[in-house]
């Protein structure tokens, strides 16, 4: 049995604020699932969600209010809900001496936080480094995390002329209402009933829009020019930047993209396939393998599947998909861990 004294000194006390959220729920897995060196990790939420049933390394835990107390002695504060909710504690966060890792985007208009995607920065050749005076990032997006890496890959093969990028957005991107509304058109639409549209003002079901109606209370250009602004500064002019366009699916889980890159010389096939290949990245090599919502859906790699544009010798098409959810979560841990450098110790003695 270990003494006071015997304790490891590397683990982390943790807390997830938004735990009952999509984000806070595929967050709680990553941890786990990564071992990230945590011995405490707290659930936190809005009133909503108080008291909630949830299970944290095998026991059960509930989820608790964002307060003091919970806060008190944290060395990673995680926030995956909304983004006012992530505005109203993080400064609670921060005054507790708690690194704050936003996969919210809360912090954006509220601080100059850095944005953060290891997958990137190790295709770079430069890791994320911090210092002891980082004391709060921002997530990348994860559509700009997979058009980032991609793009890079590309490059490899040769210098890019032109890159174009259609992004669609899945339903839980907007959380569990986004999620619930479009269930909710998908029936009432079928049974003849009136649909619902206070979070997208329009009709998603069986349809792809570009746009929300006015009734939805954040438009889909915000996320267009968010997932735009993450991506410049990913690739910090080491790639161009592609022209990009955000869609609206019909779909609960996992972005699709359908990117057009053309080269400043021909390449063949085969090379262009290895110069994609690597680490993160499946390439599809079969019809059933081909990327999808369904088929990426709980999976860590980013699905590719690649081939020649008819008109344009140079040119290719890439149709890739990425869990949206899974993503978000493994860039924050990773992050974390990146950050867990300079704290060594934690709080934890």
């Amino acid at each position: 049995m270990k003494t006071e004294s015997q304790k490891p000194v590397d683990l982390f006390r943790v807390a997830i604020v938004g735990a009952a959220s999509l984000k806070g729920k595929e967050l709680k897995e990553v941890l786990e699932d990564r071992n990230f060196p945590a011995m405490d990790i707290r659930l936190l939420d809005d009133n909503e969600s108080l008291g909630q049933l949830d299970t944290v390394k095998d026991e059960v835990a509930f989820v608790q209010p964002v307060g003091h107390d919970q806060l008190e002695n944290v060395d990673f504060t995680f926030f995956a809900g909304d983004e006012q909710f992530t505005r109203a504690h993080w400064k609670a966060a921060r005054e507790a001496g708690s690194a704050v890792v936003d996969l919210s985007y809360g912090l954006e208009k509220e601080m100059d936080a850095p944005v953060c995607a290891p997958w990137v920065g190790r295709e770079l050749g430069k890791p994320p480094q911090f210092t002891l005076e980082t004391t709060a990032l921002i997530v990348a997006h994860p559509a700009a995390v997979v058009l980032a890496l991609l793009i890079l890959r590309a490059q490899k093969a040769g210098a890019l002329r032109y890159a174009a990028a259609t992004v669609f957005e899945p339903a839980s991107e907007l959380g569990r209402r986004g999620m619930d509304e479009l269930h909710e058109q998908t029936i009432n639409l079928l049974s003849f009933q009136p649909m619902p549209s206070e979070v997208f003002g329009s009709q998603v079901a069986f349809n792809i829009v570009g746009r929300y109606g006015e009734e939805s209370p954040r438009p889909l250009e915000s996320t267009e020019q968010r997932i735009g602004a993450h991506l410049r500064q990913l690739l910090k002019g080491h790639a161009p930047l592609p022209s990009l366009v955000l869609l609206q699916a019909p779909v609960f889980h996992a972005h699709t993209f359908s990117v057009y890159i053309e080269l400043d010389k021909n390449v063949s096939v085969g090379d262009f396939t290895q110069a994609m290949s690597g680490e993160h990245v499946e390439i599809a090599r079969a019809a059933e393998d081909s990327p999808s919502n369904v088929n990426v859906a709980g999976q860590d790699q980013i699905q590719l599947a690649l081939r020649r544009d008819t008109f344009h010798e140079n040119g290719f098409w890439l149709w890739a998909a990425a869990d949206n959810l899974r993503l978000a979560a493994i860039t924050a841990v990773d992050c974390a861990t990146a950050l867990a450098a300079v704290r060594p110790h934690g709080k934890v003695q």
